[in-house]
């Protein structure tokens, strides 16, 4: 027998509350076709302009959209917490359990059914995962992908190790002030997180392996076509895994945080990974 949804519980209340949500519903321009009897999807959106990973996720939000319509569900986007290594001080690890928090309460306190997270960015994947985690109803990742790779002067280039090798060159005197500014506006080609395997990379990788991500998803470049296609499929998957109440606690076990340790390793990945990988199963 299909379980009830978690949403009826605020929806379909007959008390003067249940009414005002029906109302507010409804004043954002959505008939009760649209929610009622239907799975409230959340996106989770981490976009923010002052993360330059996550500058293009408003564009993957309305793609999920898509899919969570096709598949009978009704999306609703918030904003979460976003955090942009090259912009926030002191470091965005001060603040990734405070996202996790972030994450954890925007689902917990709403009517969702289930919920698509949108992350790119280094600390934003493992902590989205850790939230997820806590708050326990079906959830799905879908990172950003990949920046372009950089390109200067016939040079491919990766961004954050490149940037550090032509530092020193400029230091020793290899390359003038005029080549530094110019290989500025190269290494960069694109939103989308950093393309070499650093954190970013890495988590968006265990994130498939462990489980909460579709397969394949991610090493897509960020602003390749494929990656609108595959977010429009995770909005239909979300659906399904709301239909079979399949939850973070069933598929973050301990064999897959195994897999996930294996894949870290097969890929080169991130010294990283291991803060974050216990932090998820904490």
């Amino acid at each position: 027998m299909p379980q009830p949804l978690r949403s009826q519980a605020w929806l379909d209340s007959p008390d003067l509350y249940g009414w005002l949500r029906r109302a507010a519903f409804k004043s954002e321009g959505l008939t009760e076709v649209a929610f009622q009897g239907r799975p409230l999807i959340g996106i989770g959106n981490s976009w923010s302009e002052l993360t330059h990973c996550n500058a293009h996720l408003r564009q993957l939000a309305d793609a999920v959209k898509r899919g969570v319509w096709q598949a009978g569900g009704c999306p609703l986007e918030f904003p979460v917490l976003s955090l942009g290594e090259f912009n926030m001080k002191p470091t965005t690890m001060l603040f990734r359990n405070l996202m996790s928090m972030d994450v954890e309460e925007s689902i917990r306190a709403n009517p969702l059914d289930g919920v698509v997270l949108l992350s790119n960015c280094d600390k934003t994947t493992p902590a989205m995962l850790m939230g997820a985690a806590s708050a326990d109803i079906p959830s799905i990742l879908l990172t950003g992908g990949p920046q372009l790779k950089g390109n200067w002067r016939g040079e491919e280039l990766g961004s954050c190790t490149d940037c550090r090798r032509y530092q020193m060159e400029l230091r020793a005197g290899r390359i003038s002030h005029e080549d530094w500014d110019e290989l500025q506006g190269c290494i960069i080609r694109s939103p989308g997180h950093c393309m070499v395997m650093g954190t970013a990379s890495t988590m968006a990788c265990l994130a498939e392996a462990i489980g909460m991500a579709l397969p394949h998803s991610a090493a897509i470049p960020a602003v390749d076509s494929r990656r609108l296609q595959l977010a429009e499929t995770t909005g239909r998957q979300i659906v399904r895994l709301v239909e079979q109440d399949l939850r973070p606690s069933r598929i973050m076990t301990r064999p897959a945080f195994e897999n996930a340790i294996r894949a870290n390793g097969a890929v080169g990945g991130s010294t990283n990974a291991v803060v974050h990988l216990i932090a998820i199963a904490g």
